[in-house]
């Protein structure tokens, strides 16, 4: 399941980033991937996350982290902005390999 996510940072990237990788092993435990993250080119506060997650309940589980959502709100994430779009089952990527 590929999901799209757009957040504001209120403290830019890189916390936000390190954040993600301190938390690699509950990412692993909630069935997610980040195929894409990075804010915008003139705006760092911009974030765009392409995701997969294993299923809609690994999506659930991750949504549902207490532990995870309050690294994220300190590493600067503004939850209030958060728009998750779930992608159509006709997306691809990587192409031509």
């Amino acid at each position: 399941m590929i999901v799209k996510l757009t957040q504001n940072l209120n403290n830019g990237l890189a916390p936000w980033k390190e954040m993600v990788h301190n938390n690699a092993h509950k990412m692993k435990e909630h069935g997610f991937r980040a195929i894409f993250a990075g804010t915008e080119a003139g705006d760092d506060s911009k974030l765009t996350v392409i995701m997969e997650f294993d299923s809609p309940e690994s999506m659930e589980a991750f949504k549902n982290d207490a532990e995870l959502t309050q690294a994220r709100i300190e590493a600067g994430a503004d939850l209030e902005s958060t728009v998750v779009t779930p992608m159509s089952g006709e997306s691809f990527s990587n192409f031509p390999e």
